[in-house]
């Protein structure tokens, strides 16, 4: 007997969504995604929704839990991934429908948690519903149990035989190329490690810049320059340079295996020489009961099979050659700093200034003492490397999530606030400046104000109250993402004037205000998942930026080695993940702002998911630290091509690849 505060929701046709079938506790999901309806998490009433499912493909799926107001699309959705053939609860909290958090983090046996949206109250809700994301394929899924409750279902329990093999491989599939042997495995590592280093074009300078393209005399850094109606990087020696590379070169822990233990085989031990091969998640990510968990490293355990205990040694040799010979000349973000200098690079702040007490997610109080002195001490870590001519430049930040919110008017979040900020300070002082008097204020926005001091009082939506208040909140708003950007550019041009800024990677430019502050940088830069990226650097220059663009991320993968998820943007095969590489890649040198654009990622994600649960084949190379083929011809061809591309004597691959919905979270 269920409790009232723990009500099963049954399964029954008459809520199915159009398309979707139902047979037992089975739904039976079309390609374009299918789902049920549950009008029973309306209005208020006990905080979680728990189901149970087992996904009944040889591939993970993405399901989202959609929730909508009187508009037509939904307000907030609530994404994850599920594991093939596991049958696992997903406990969604419903304050996360509160838009306070975009990665909430995840339980073990599910896969990334994902928030989009904005925020909605429950008894703002008039429709939810339970779908899975359209997929290439129809699919069934089991629904065990579906409910509402005051506390998370059930934890995970790993049964059956393992699904990693010893060497960090998917066990449910077989693919060509997969490792079947140890000494398979060690023979092409110790050749990887006795290749060639270098780049393989003659008229490269050293940085990987075009020779026969000088268009400064150089200033020993690295710099920007247009040149003939478009925008070029530099290298040290003020040739040409597109920037071209993976995020995450390293070797790292990246599998994350707490609570996963039963279903890998058997690990060394944690003690002695194997104990580099494991590391402490020390920081809950998100608001999981999972809380801190431990990360396990296959890529430097396979080095361990070839190189023993020079593994580490090997790899930064083996690393290098491989890039240069591919024709690849930058580390990307987040890249191991032990390999800098061998080749140039980018990297980003070691930390964003914030406040101790944030206005919306992740955005500080900017205009506080507070802000202007953290930003001040947060530029102190440039100085160790403002003298090295490798280092492109650096990113202050990766993809700000309170800017993942579409059509966000930050300033709105500041009259929501009931804290006396300074942000606040400021708003009520423009407003003052601009009106005059409270009568003012009050016939603009539409509302009774006796004093300027009543936006002290917490007020929702205020920039719907009146065209005027919504003007006036985007104005306050491009100026606070302005000083958002200014105060630590400021700061770490004093720290390191040597480097170029290269902006926010942001996530995409979720609001034309995003782009206010552009001015304080030296390059802008977006990441960017698309089959072709001209649009999103089109968009950009529309919006008055005037400066090169790099692009910070982009991927593909496909399903046919061995991981059970493709990426952000999904291809049919290897084959098409080449081709997709350079039909991005030449598209981006061929847009006159487009100066660089840096792979996602160096090497494969773990097949049960990496700290965050993504599980993506998205590497250059696989888990056992292998080249994919087909992406290393296709990314020395478009290396090969690429600066003429940009001067125009080239044209730019123009063979599309083959397309898949994408299997992501």
């Amino acid at each position: 007997m269920l409790s009232n505060r723990e009500r099963e929701l049954p399964l029954n046709a008459a809520r199915l969504l159009p398309g979707t079938a139902l047979e037992g506790r089975t739904l039976l999901l079309p390609a374009a995604g299918g789902g049920i309806k549950l009008p029973e998490i309306m209005g208020g009433g006990p905080r979680w929704l728990n189901v149970t499912l087992t996904v009944q493909a040889d591939h993970a799926m993405a399901f989202e839990l959609k929730c909508y107001g009187q508009e037509d699309a939904p307000r907030v959705i609530v994404r994850f991934g599920m594991m093939p053939g596991l049958t696992a609860c997903a406990a969604l909290d419903l304050n996360w429908l509160d838009g306070h958090i975009l990665f909430p983090g995840h339980r073990a046996g599910i896969q990334k948690v994902v928030c989009h949206g904005s925020r909605i109250r429950r008894e703002e809700i008039r429709r939810t519903e339970l779908v899975s994301m359209p997929c290439f394929e129809p699919a069934a899924v089991r629904v065990d149990k579906l409910t509402l409750s005051d506390a998370p279902g059930p934890a995970f329990v790993p049964e059956g035989p393992p699904l990693i093999d010893e060497f960090g491989q998917y066990t449910k599939r077989d693919w060509p190329g997969k490792v079947k042997s140890e000494e398979t495995l060690v023979a092409d590592l110790r050749r990887a490690a006795g290749e060639r280093g270098g780049y393989p074009f003659p008229d490269w300078t050293e940085w990987g810049g075009c020779a026969r393209k000088q268009l400064t005399e150089g200033t020993g850094y690295f710099s920007r320059v247009r040149h003939e109606g478009r925008w070029y990087l530099t290298d040290p020696s003020g040739c040409a340079f597109f920037s071209m590379g993976p995020d995450c070169v390293t070797a790292r822990c990246d599998a994350r295996i707490d609570g996963l233990e039963p279903l890998l085989s058997p690990l060394p031990p944690r003690e002695g020489e194997t104990a580099v091969l494991y590391q402490p998640l020390n920081r809950a990510f998100g608001e999981t009961e999972r809380g801190p968990g431990l990360m396990f490293s296959y890529e430097r355990y396979n080095l361990m099979r070839a190189f023993g205990a020079a593994w580490d040694e090997a790899w930064q040799g083996m690393a290098v050659k491989q890039l240069q010979a591919r024709g690849m000349n930058t580390l990307g973000n987040w890249s191991d700093p032990r390999l800098f200098g061998r080749m140039p690079y980018v990297t980003s702040m070691p930390a964003f200034p914030a406040t101790d007490h944030l206005i919306f997610r992740d955005f500080p109080d900017v205009l506080s003492d507070e802000y202007r002195q953290n930003a001040a001490a947060c530029a102190e870590a440039l100085k160790e490397r403002r003298n090295d001519p490798w280092m492109i430049g650096y990113f202050l930040r990766n993809e700000p999530s309170w800017a993942f919110v579409d059509g966000l008017i930050i300033a709105d979040e500041v009259l929501r606030d009931p804290a006396p900020t300074a942000c606040k300070a400021g708003l009520i002082a423009f407003l003052k400046e601009k009106y005059g008097t409270p009568e003012a204020l009050s016939r603009a926005w539409q509302r009774e104000f006796a004093a300027f001091e009543d936006l002290n009082v917490p007020l929702s939506d205020a920039s719907g109250l009146s065209e005027n208040a919504r003007a006036d909140l985007r104005e306050y708003s491009a100026f606070l993402t302005e000083q958002y950007v200014r105060i630590p550019a400021d700061a770490c041009r004093a720290v390191d004037p040597n480097h170029m800024i290269l902006g926010m990677r942001w996530a995409w430019i979720s609001d034309p205000l995003l782009v206010s502050g552009w001015q304080c940088f030296d390059v802008f830069s977006i990441n960017c998942y698309a089959v072709d990226p001209t649009a999103a650097l089109e968009n950009v220059r529309t919006l008055g930026v005037d400066l090169p663009v790099m692009i910070g991320e982009f991927h593909f993968g496909a399903l046919d080695a061995g991981l059970p998820a493709t990426g952000l943007e999904a291809v049919a095969n290897q084959a098409e993940r080449g081709k997709a590489y350079r039909y991005y890649c030449e598209r981006a040198a061929a847009h006159p702002n487009g100066v660089g654009c840096h792979w996602f990622q160096y090497c494969d994600q773990f097949a049960l998911g990496r700290f965050d649960g993504e599980n993506y084949n998205i590497g250059l190379f696989d888990i056992t630290l292998r080249p994919y083929p087909d992406m290393a011809r296709a990314v020395r061809e478009a290396a090969e091509a690429v600066y003429g591309v940009m001067d125009g004597s080239r044209k730019p691959f123009d063979e599309k690849p083959v397309t898949l919905p994408m299997i992501a979270y």
